[in-house]
């Protein structure tokens, strides 16, 4: 664990990335949309009813998961992965129409949301009319078979040393920007793709739309550094799973009954985290910062399952930490389950949790009415000592935040932080009082 005093301002970082963010995301919250799951009939057309409700809740970026007609050969399950892409051009009939997403879009932007969706640029579906149209846009393994990565057998994986296979895949992406007036677009497995394609791809992405936004599926920091606004924060997620289960919080276990062994860890060692995000990371790039998202509630455990009672306080640390925070499909109602993948679930009930929809309501005002937390360019995170390692307490600005992850009540100052001004969004009166397992505090000015 690093001593405090050694962090921040110390660290040399790369040069500065040359991504001009558009400033509608300088303090934004985005939000995943699982569009098969979160209504009764799964289509654009009921979504929008949701779009005031997503506005109130304080979202500003919409991320559809893919909105793309669904292979059929070699389909997994009954409706099959939203990543095996049939066609790069139309909308999944499961859901609507082409006229029916750019109504969806129209709407989100009349509220003043954002709209990006998912793009599977590494693999297509097994039936995509390319693999007919175009076979040697395709990688082949040892037996001169088109073959997808991992065990993901419903893909057929790019060769990216085609030029025109590279022009094809810019083509579909710019489609989006000019016949959907979309504001950009989250690419799957980004770190798959080689990097100089997404540094052209930018470009030719701006030269359509000039003010979009890139979120890339991977932690690579070179990504951040021409071509993408922001990468996910898999490192802070991993350390959140791993204070949590030293703890004696994170319960998951997989369909074999095993359940994931972490590294030691409690919340000071957050601050090593956000040491090393500034080493390597160019000034300006934005990380994406969750507690949940699909591939973690459908695989890996829903958050009660792996951060257990601390899972409230760690997401108010994902909006009060540098980077940009994330809610997925349920999270603002508690939603304790896992989505099936492959098929239709039961949408979430909207109206069944105003304690969650609330709690996460006042973290998304937070973030908008105070510039210190912007998504780049923000405070620096100045610490505050505390009398154990399991409390996290920092200052940035006029926000402190005071969390405790460990499984025991504690007085967490032995020198309190001077509050004079400040009041505590959640109600609370005393930041020297003992402090439960899970408990948060915001205090602002």
């Amino acid at each position: 664990m690093a001593a405090i005093s050694s962090l921040f301002g110390m660290a040399q970082t790369p040069a500065p990335s040359t991504v001009q963010h558009a400033d509608w995301c300088r303090n934004a919250v985005i939000y995943e949309v699982n569009l098969r799951q979160f209504t009764p009939e799964g289509t654009l057309n009921a979504f929008v009813a949701h779009l005031p409700r997503l506005k109130a809740l304080g979202v500003d970026i919409l991320w559809f998961m893919p909105i793309h007609p669904i292979s059929e050969l070699n389909r997994k399950g009954e409706l099959g992965s939203y990543y095996a892409v049939r066609d790069y051009k139309a909308v999944n009939p499961e859901f609507g129409s082409l006229a029916d997403f750019k109504d969806v879009v129209a709407k989100a932007h009349a509220l003043g949301l954002k709209v990006i969706i998912d793009w599977v640029p590494n693999h297509s579906g097994c039936d995509n009319a390319w693999v007919t149209e175009h076979p040697d846009w395709y990688m082949r393994n040892e037996q001169g078979q088109m073959y997808g990565p991992y065990d993901w057998t419903d893909v057929y994986r790019f060769d990216y040393s085609n030029p025109e296979m590279r022009a094809a895949m810019i083509d579909a992406l710019q489609f989006w920007l000019r016949e959907a007036d979309i504001d950009g677009f989250r690419c799957d497995v980004a770190g798959m793709v080689p990097v100089d394609f997404w540094n052209k791809c930018r470009p030719a992405l701006e030269s359509v739309k000039k003010s979009i936004f890139m979120l890339a599926e991977a932690t690579e920091p070179e990504l951040t550094a021409h071509c993408f606004d922001m990468a996910y924060n898999w490192p802070m997620k991993d350390l959140f799973s791993a204070i949590a289960a030293t703890a004696g919080y994170y319960t998951f276990a997989n369909d074999k009954g095993e359940v994931r062994t972490f590294p030691e860890a409690h919340a000071a060692d957050i601050y090593s985290r956000l040491n090393e995000e500034q080493t390597i990371y160019p000034a300006g790039a934005i990380l994406m910062n969750m507690i949940t998202n699909h591939d973690l509630n459908s695989w890996e455990g829903t958050e009660f399952q792996r951060l257990g009672d601390l899972q409230r306080a760690f997401a108010v640390l994902t909006y009060t930490l540098p980077g940009m925070p994330l809610i997925y499909t349920g999270q603002e109602v508690a939603l304790n389950r896992a989505f099936e993948f492959f098929k239709k679930d039961n949408a979430p009930d909207w109206n069944s949790n105003a304690d969650t929809f609330n709690f996460y309501q006042t973290l998304g005002t937070l973030r908008h009415q105070h510039s210190e937390l912007a998504s780049f360019n923000g405070a620096k995170v100045e610490p505050i000592a505390t009398t154990t390692p399991d409390v996290l307490a920092f200052q940035r600005g006029n926000v402190i935040t005071i969390v405790n992850l460990g499984n025991s009540t504690v007085a967490p100052f032995t020198n309190a932080p001077n509050l004079e001004g400040f009041t505590e969004l959640f109600g609370a009166t005393s930041a020297t009082a003992p402090l439960a397992p899970g408990a948060y505090q915001v205090w602002t000015k």
